[in-house]
């Protein structure tokens, strides 16, 4: 029976690594295109489950999660164009600073627009319930949540990999100047990149929406797991981003089955435990300042 709880506790990890991973993906993707440490993507996440909760109302909770990234992946344009545009060649620490002031502006906006109060948000009536699978039981709606997140990256990986897009936003990630030589301009790719990263971490607002707490200050508390993901999987590493938040998510959660307490602490170990062993992350670019 114990080795069932815990299996439910594994699966539920991978639900929670996903959730950490549509935040995480696109902010990967941002800093390694554009060299911007962008802090206010959490911003975009909160807004996406605003927006979502806000459509919803008219369009159910199908329209919601659908409609927000969108919305949300517009307002990335006028984002990249007016604010982020003027950092790719600067020092990170200053986009670092741009957009941590603007993130700070992001949750008191929607403290002025929504209140400062926590809004529920109710599951949809399809994916209520339990699903027995053998002697394990799950949450329909954390499993149909994995499976989207699956879905997502299925996407991004196809579209990096099996497309002309893709080909040219890699080649831009290892030899920008050889792409500007080429004639190519990488502008339109950086403001495409941005809309997806923007619009993949609203995604993530308006799904997890139900099974968390949605709050002005829910984007500033993923931001800092994200960037520990991030740094675990390797900066600029697609594949270390997604094995980084799996491993991530079910160590916070066999953790918390164990030692609740240690919950939440038990993902800046693991961090610590891997910059101990490989600086550049599980399977980032070698330093070599540092090793």
């Amino acid at each position: 029976m114990q080795f069932v709880f815990l299996m439910e506790q594994v699966v539920n990890g991978l639900v929670l690594g996903g959730y950490y991973l549509l935040i995480a993906l696109g902010l990967s993707l941002i800093f390694s295109v554009g060299g911007i440490v962008n802090l206010s993507h959490g911003a975009f996440y909160a807004l996406g489950a605003y927006i979502s909760i806000e459509i919803a109302k008219v369009f159910g909770f199908a329209g919601g999660a659908v409609l927000s990234p969108v919305i949300v992946g517009l307002l990335g344009i006028l984002f990249e164009r007016f604010i982020l545009r003027r950092f790719y060649r600067a020092d990170p620490i200053l986009s670092l600073l741009v957009t941590f002031g603007l993130a700070m502006v992001g949750e008191q906006l929607i403290r002025i627009i929504w209140g400062a109060a926590p809004i529920p948000v109710s599951l949809p009536q399809d994916l209520k319930g339990p699903v027995f699978i053998g002697d394990f039981l799950f949450s329909k709606y954390r499993l149909f949540l994995l499976g989207v997140v699956i879905v997502v990256l299925t996407g991004i990986w196809m579209l990096l990999n099996k497309t002309s897009f893709g080909r040219v936003v890699r080649a831009g990630i290892q030899q920008p100047d050889m792409v500007a030589a080429l004639g190519i301009r990488l502008q339109p790719y950086m403001t495409t990149v941005i809309v997806l990263g923007v619009a993949i971490a609203a995604l993530g607002g308006a799904l997890f929406a139900p099974i968390t707490i949605v709050h002005p200050a829910m984007g500033a508390e993923i931001i800092t797991v994200a960037f520990v993901v991030v740094i675990i999987g390797g900066l600029g590493s697609f594949w270390g981003v997604i094995l980084a938040a799996l491993l991530v998510g079910v160590v916070r959660g066999v953790t918390i089955y164990f030692y609740p307490a240690a919950g939440a602490a038990s993902i800046y170990v693991l961090m610590f435990l891997v910059l101990m062993f490989r600086p550049r992350g599980l399977l980032g670019e070698r330093i070599e300042k540092f090793e």
